[in-house]
């Protein structure tokens, strides 16, 4: 195993904050409402460059066509289907909620040397009413409430409320209101998938 260095927050982390934060709204969200309409989960994922921000992939999850296709898995998916693209060292990855061991897997194995992500996974068990990240990571990693490691030899991950958090007042105040609206519509986003996900093909629905 090659040693990465690890991916630092840039000095301007507003600025890098504010553009997941648009990213999450304009490039995922409008995805993730036709894809929980057609049955599938709400979650999402977007790639960007580390260069410039700018955008080079958002998904959502595409489950009723693949149970493996989780929003991080089917935006790897295409990614990889593209003929030319970007050196993952070279992007940040974004995920809406916080990636399962799936997920965590893949974006190991693609080479990625960070992932940021909105929703935690006592979001998705408390908030979404979708357990099974945690449990999959208690009953089969023996993981007590998710605690894998956060900061390793291939990547570090950072929860972006918790970097909001950290934000002086002003720039805390403005990125916080537009997490709020996030928050609400994904609420929106959860209950259409609830109120249709009996009967589902998904194995774990």
């Amino acid at each position: 195993m090659t040693t990465r260095t690890p991916f630092d927050l840039p000095a301007d982390r507003a600025a890098l904050l504010s553009r997941l934060l648009d990213t999450m709204e304009h490039d995922i969200a409008p995805m993730t409402a036709e894809g929980v309409a057609a049955g599938n989960k709400v979650f999402g994922a977007a790639l960007l460059r580390k260069s410039d921000l700018s955008l080079v992939l958002a998904e959502t999850n595409n489950e009723t066509e693949n149970p493996l296709w989780h929003g991080e898995m089917h935006c790897l998916k295409r990614f990889y289907e593209q003929g030319e693209r970007p050196d993952t060292r070279d992007l940040i990855f974004l995920s809406t909620h916080e990636p399962c061991s799936l997920c965590l897997s893949a974006i190991t194995w693609a080479g990625f040397d960070n992932f940021f992500y909105f929703f935690s996974h006592q979001d998705s068990r408390d908030s979404f009413s979708i357990p099974h990240d945690l449990k999959i990571l208690s009953e089969v990693f023996g993981l007590t409430d998710g605690e894998y490691n956060r900061s390793n030899a291939y990547w570090t991950s950072w929860s972006i409320k918790d970097e909001i958090a950290r934000l002086d007042d002003a720039e805390r105040a403005a990125l916080s209101d537009r997490a709020a609206r996030l928050y609400e519509l994904y609420g929106e986003f959860s209950g259409t998938y609830q109120s249709a996900k009996d009967g589902s093909a998904i194995p774990l629905s």
